[in-house]
């Protein structure tokens, strides 16, 4: 296929995917549970210690990949210089899910939550978006940036409503997590490089979906290590996910 109609395609089964998604999947409310995290450690009086402080490790990453952007290395990174924006957008983001997340893991609620999934949503869909500048179109990907964080603050927003209400849906935002992760490498599959560095995009996905491995078997962690729990190894894992972005960054080549 041109890549007109691979876009067309891809753009279509994307679409019918999220619609059926939606349709069979039953509404999918926040367990309370989830805010009981196996995090036992207290230092400073701060209660869950590890999993607020290993926060600072998204700070790290996010400066990092912004101090290397303002560098005449990360300008020379790019073709076209606006191709620099959704990075600079996800870096953004990961200094916020530093904030976020600590301030939610200081007192865990729903509504602390949301603060911690926005800037996840804005980092995601950063990212997602910056693949689209260097693979498909940098038009296609400008033009889809404000739409794509749209939909995932929306994605939150629509959370936090519907728990509101009474009929918490995650639905939306679980769709927002896992799609790019899922698109990506079609993108890479179906569109020729300009950049070198493919493998280590596919290390960013790889250490993300590790990262969501980590949060579901936090208490089993715990159990078996004895010194950190499934949460804590979560934050250090998605922390080294964003810096791996940098280190693509800075050995990619031009091709």
């Amino acid at each position: 296929m041109r890549p007109d109609r691979r876009a067309t395609a891809l753009w279509l089964l994307a679409a019918l995917l999220v619609g059926l998604t939606w349709a069979l999947l039953p509404r999918i409310p926040q367990p309370l549970q989830y805010h009981d995290f196996a995090d036992r450690s207290t230092c400073f009086g701060i209660a869950g210690c590890f999993d607020v402080v290993t926060n600072a490790l998204f700070a790290l990453a996010g400066l990092a990949g912004l101090r290397f952007l303002s560098s005449e290395s990360g300008r020379r990174a790019f073709v076209d210089a606006r191709e620099a924006l959704p990075y600079r957008l996800f870096f953004f983001a990961a200094v916020l899910v530093a904030l976020g997340s600590g301030y939610y893991h200081l007192a865990p609620d729903n509504d602390r939550l949301v603060w911690d999934r926005a800037a996840i949503a804005l980092a995601q869909m950063s990212l997602f978006a910056a693949v689209l500048c260097e693979r498909v179109s940098l038009t296609a990907g400008l033009r889809l940036l404000p739409l794509l964080l749209a939909a995932g603050l929306g994605s939150v927003a629509w959370w936090d409503w519907s728990e509101a209400q009474g009929v918490g849906d995650l639905r939306a935002y679980g769709l927002m997590q896992f799609y790019p992760m899922l698109l990506i490498p079609l993108l890479l599959r179906l569109y020729p490089p300009r950049y070198s560095g493919d493998r280590d995009i596919l290390t960013v996905i790889g250490l993300y979906l590790l990262a969501l491995l980590c949060d579901l078997t936090d208490h089993r962690i715990a159990e078996l290590t004895g010194l950190f729990s499934g949460h804590t190894a979560k934050h250090v894992v998605a922390a080294l996910a964003m810096y791996w972005v940098v280190v693509r960054l800075k050995r990619r080549r031009i091709l």
